[in-house]
């Protein structure tokens, strides 16, 4: 796990959006398998990605793109789903085809076959290859709250109240959230290639000093990432805050970049 200590919201997106060049990069003509996180942590990285696009020519021409979650019994169109959240805030201003970008059908009449059927479009289009992540307060990542199998696969999951208030500011009020969503599971989203997290804010550092150094466990969801090969976890000053390691981090990034590996 390489831990990056951003400055700021800026700086923390470029590092986020050189993971999507490379990877885009490594994917070639094909276009890679992108996995896709909404909520406030991930947007700085989709506005400096359109930037990138919009002027430099990245292009995500070919690639095709998952969303992690979704609420149960938000239609497509509502002004609070994540597939609409998706493509206001980054599809819709880059070159991917819409049809290639899927997300939980959060409408269905029978969730938890909408939930096997969508895992099984991700292993059918051969898994992701860069899954992007943020962190909730609790150490949830996408909706797998404290208590769920590492092991876990899309499913049907309740949210926590702690969620619920969290998410509340996209509403007009706590009691208009829903209280369950379509979401990957943990064992799902280890099977990306690569997976870069990012997150900001005091009110993440528990939540990052869990998942950085604390013993795996489903009580911190996220520390489940310490068993995957690459992920990459960019947090700013005060979501660092509660590092016990932070020194050796900011060490081991800046020998990353005075000293490079000759491959």
């Amino acid at each position: 796990m390489q831990i990056h200590i951003v400055a700021d919201a800026a700086e923390g997106a470029e590092v986020v959006a050189d993971v999507f060049a490379r990877t885009l990069q490594e994917a070639g003509d094909s276009g890679a398998v992108l996995g896709l996180a909404t909520g406030s942590s991930p947007v700085p990285a989709y506005t400096e990605l359109i930037r990138r696009h919009r002027e430099e020519g990245l292009s995500f021409a070919g690639s095709r793109a998952f969303l992690l979650d979704e609420y149960v019994g938000l239609p497509a169109d509502h002004e609070q789903s994540y597939h609409r959240f998706i493509r206001e805030n980054f599809t819709a201003h880059i070159d991917i085809d819409d049809a290639a970008v899927l997300s939980p059908d959060g409408a269905t009449s029978d969730p938890v076959a909408e939930a096997a059927s969508y895992d099984r479009r991700i292993r059918e289009a051969g898994g992701v290859d860069l899954q992007i992540l943020g962190i909730g307060s609790n150490g949830h990542i996408a909706f797998n709250e404290p208590g769920s199998s590492l092991a876990s696969r899309t499913r049907v999951v309740g949210l926590t109240r702690s969620t619920i208030e969290d998410n509340a500011r996209y509403f007009s009020s706590p009691s208009e959230v829903p209280v369950r969503a379509l979401s990957q599971g943990l064992g799902t989203i280890l099977e990306a290639r690569r997976i870069v997290l990012t997150a900001s804010g005091a009110g993440k550092a528990a939540a990052v000093a869990q998942l950085a150094e604390g013993a795996i466990s489903a009580r911190w969801p996220a520390t489940a990432l310490q068993m995957h090969p690459d992920v990459v976890v960019v947090v700013d000053e005060a979501a660092a805050s509660r590092l016990e390691l932070a020194e050796y981090y900011r060490y081991s990034r800046r020998l990353e970049v005075e000293h490079p590996l000759e491959v």
